[in-house]
């Protein structure tokens, strides 16, 4: 929750800017952190969730791993501290340029998606006189019950390798010198509230892995990615994702062989809650069915409504007014870039200070110049 002290402190600083409670991140990291230690877990951060250098920073701090989705993301997790022995890379559109990259870095593993690709990743290894380490990322044609965008597992999205294509990736791995299987990755979407999933993706994985055991094939490594939400309908009532009810129901439902380590690649649930858009009002203009209360950020700042018609609750920090409907929009010169409709906040005047809650994931990181509007800055509770 954002304090009166710190409010004070937002009226002296130009709008929009990315507003980060540190100290809610190390709260979230301790108990992520003693969850995982718990049951002997492994954790890679997704940096695709949240990039900045500080809040990078602390997560490295606590000695997790990253999981990266480009070249690039690569490059900034051993550029920003973290063990190369803990990256793991996935995605299913590696280029050479990238994959050299990482096998240069001597990355943990990559988590391969298709036939093609590993064969790709031996020939490359091979030129390079190194064996590369692979994951077969698995498609369990699992609903995770969450946004079509966001929603990875099914059969008819692009990602993993089906059960189908099982004994034709095993028979290629067989003829490659340069690669070796190290274990299974599975990530069936973003953004799951439903505990019932991550039972079912546990059962799943059972399901699947016994079709490598009975083909005498080691499966050293379990990774069953992210995916556990966060609460964007009560950002301040609930601000620290439910660890551990998701880690009770992996460790209930996840068979673990003698040997095997299972690891995990939390984003949105560490760094969500954290961050914060903070907007001024520009202007609030009335129309004949509808109060407009415009905003000087836009979905350059934070795309996600507008992409995914995402919600963020949002709140008026500087008035006490009593509250009113408010079609809640940006400047951007587009009709989608839109906040929130008919969003019930204190009355809004020019200047007031809002605050769009829960966007520390998928938020910086996603900025972008359009409209060639500039970039906003980051700002840290510890630094106020």
């Amino acid at each position: 929750m954002i304090t009166k002290q710190q409010i004070e402190a937002f009226k002296s600083i130009s709008t929009p800017f990315y507003f980060y409670d540190m100290e809610l991140l190390k709260k979230t990291l301790d108990i992520y952190k003693s969850q995982i230690d718990k049951y002997g877990y492994n954790a890679h951060y997704a940096l695709k969730a949240n990039a900045d250098p500080r809040v990078l920073e602390m997560i490295r701090s606590y000695g997790l791993g990253a999981d990266c989705v480009s070249g690039n993301e690569v490059k900034l997790a051993v550029k920003s501290g973290f063990d190369p022995q803990k990256v793991v890379y996935a995605g299913v559109g590696k280029s050479d340029k990238e994959i050299k990259a990482a096998l240069k870095a001597g990355i943990f593993s990559f988590n391969c998606e298709s036939v093609p690709e590993i064969k790709v990743i031996n020939d490359l290894a091979k030129g390079m006189g190194v064996k590369a380490r692979i994951s077969l990322r698995i498609n369990p044609d699992i609903d995770a019950h969450t946004h079509k965008y966001i929603s990875t597992g099914l059969k008819e999205n692009k990602f993993g390798i089906s059960p189908w294509a099982f004994q034709a990736v095993t028979d290629l791995i067989a003829q490659c010198s340069n690669v070796e299987l190290i274990g299974l990755h599975f990530h069936v979407g973003s953004q799951i509230t439903e505990m019932g999933v991550f039972e079912t993706t546990c059962r799943r994985v059972e399901e699947l892995q016994k079709w490598f055991i009975d083909h005498n094939i080691a499966i050293n490594n379990i990774n069953l990615g992210g995916g556990l939400g966060i609460n964007y309908q009560d950002p301040n009532g609930d601000p620290v994702p439910h660890f551990e009810d998701y880690f009770k129901v992996i460790n209930k439902n996840l068979i673990v062989r003698p040997g095997q380590k299972v690891h995990f690649e939390p984003g949105r649930a560490i760094v969500g809650q954290c961050g914060h858009v903070i907007t001024r009002v520009l202007y609030v203009k009335v129309g004949k069915e509808k109060k407009f209360a415009i905003l000087d950020a836009g979905m350059n700042d934070l795309i996600r409504p507008a992409l995914y018609q995402a919600y963020h609750d949002i709140e008026n920090l500087t008035s006490d007014g009593r509250k009113i409907r408010y079609d809640i929009v940006g400047p951007v010169c587009e009709s989608s870039d839109c906040w929130g409709q008919k969003r019930l906040v204190n009355t809004a005047q020019r200047g007031d200070i809002f605050a769009i809650h829960s966007a520390g994931a998928y938020g910086q990181v996603m900025a972008m110049k359009y409209n060639q509007r500039d970039l906003a800055k980051a700002v840290y509770s510890d630094q106020l």
